[in-house]
């Protein structure tokens, strides 16, 4: 709750890692509406109702992550043009292929999985509970969702760690 007492720099640091967030999410959103309007083949039914799922997750994250920059007191970015040039990720073609596409998505996650950790480092320092509670759901999230992107990618002849099986 100290972040909500103070404006100082903590705070702005903690705004800043959420603004490039902020972009990510949004680069990644559109990207999910490429695949979800552009997937062919036989996986077609399965992936364009996952990857609307996962935009429609994404939309709710952009809002609260805007939101919670409001919370502390800031203006968040807004311009399409900005979010490109902050995010971390890239645009992609809607010429790929639906493999292409999950390892596309599943990059992307391991890049947005970076920014959250450096967001929740910096709300750590600020004893900023809000966003660390905020950041916590979006990992454990983002990771489940990532776990079943690779699981659908693999051969089916893989199998997991058996060290534990008898």
């Amino acid at each position: 709750m100290e972040s909500l007492n103070n404006n100082n720099e903590k705070n702005l640091q903690i705004v800043t890692e959420l603004n490039v967030l902020l972009a990510d999410y949004h680069v990644y959103y559109q990207k999910l509406r490429n695949f979800h309007w552009n997937v062919l083949g036989k996986n077609f039914f399965e992936l364009h109702n996952q990857f609307e799922e996962m935009y429609n997750d994404t939309k709710i994250k952009i809002d609260e992550i805007a939101e919670r920059i409001v919370t502390l007191k800031y203006h968040p970015i807004s311009k399409l043009s900005d979010y490109i040039e902050v995010s971390n990720l890239t645009e992609s073609s809607p010429l790929l292929t639906d493999i292409a596409m999950v390892a596309a998505l599943k990059k992307d996650q391991k890049i947005i999985l970076n920014q959250l950790g450096k967001v929740i480092d910096r709300a750590n320092k600020a004893k900023d509970e809000g966003t660390i509670d905020l950041i916590g759901t979006y990992i454990r999230e983002l990771e489940k969702s990532s776990w079943m992107l690779n699981a659908w990618s693999k051969n089916t002849k893989e199998v997991l760690d058996s060290s534990f099986v008898k």
